[in-house]
């Protein structure tokens, strides 16, 4: 039998990347007696992404038809999706093409009522997981933004402080002063941009400010 292999990294999923996904489906495949004819990878996506934003995916699922494929192997269940449903259209698909979805963990593999029971509890059980983190993740954000410190990158004209809290300052406070001096005056955000940048002016990254980033510093559109 010939099988197509799919990983799947988010960064949710520190533990599981693709080394280690490679290996399990290649230990699988030795273990099987299978040709694993090729791995498709989708690197940083959800498991709640929908189909058309995992590229991988769908190449994979394209490859199983021309190859005439019997499976699309995955390390784990939830490496297919962390949604019901995305997991259910790769399943139907993949059925259509006459090829089954197969963990090569063997939980939840085989046609028995039993098998597909267990596939069902895996997919419940990935979509709570995948809920769990979101909640915690919303919860340690909501703390952190009570304490005043720091969620995200440094705004323009701001620095953090030893205790993790934002305080005016930095690199960018010359520039932001300068800028909210020139808005000041009446110049638009374009003209703003061109005389720093004509004054030699520039930002973190080393090139002049845009309008964009004049309107994000100054508070004004």
């Amino acid at each position: 039998m010939i099988a197509i292999g799919y990983i799947r990294v988010s960064t949710d999923d520190q533990a599981l990347g693709q080394a280690a996904q490679r290996a399990a489906l290649e230990a699988w495949a030795a273990r099987e007696c299978v040709e694993l004819a090729s791995v498709h990878v989708d690197a940083g996506v959800s498991g709640a992404a929908p189909l058309e934003a995992r590229p991988a995916l769908l190449e994979a699922m394209v490859e199983l038809g021309e190859l005439k494929a019997g499976a699309l192997v995955v390390m784990r269940r939830d490496r297919l999706a962390r949604d019901p449903i995305v997991a259910a259209i790769v399943e139907r698909e993949a059925a259509k093409l006459g090829a089954r979805v197969i963990s090569a963990d063997g939980v939840g593999v085989g046609d028995s009522p039993e098998a597909q029971l267990m596939r069902r509890i895996i997919d419940a059980i990935a979509e709570y997981e995948r809920a769990l983190i979101r909640a915690r993740t919303k919860a340690a954000l909501a703390v952190k933004r009570s304490r005043g410190e720091l969620i995200g990158s440094v705004p323009l004209g701001l620095k953090v402080d030893a205790s993790g809290k934002l305080e005016q300052g930095g690199p960018d406070a010359a520039l932001v002063a300068r800028a909210k001096a020139l808005r000041a005056s009446g110049l638009s955000l374009v003209k703003v941009a061109a005389l720093m940048a004509s004054e030699g002016l520039v930002g973190r990254s080393g090139r002049p400010w845009n309008a964009t980033q004049v309107a994000r510093a100054t508070g004004r559109p």
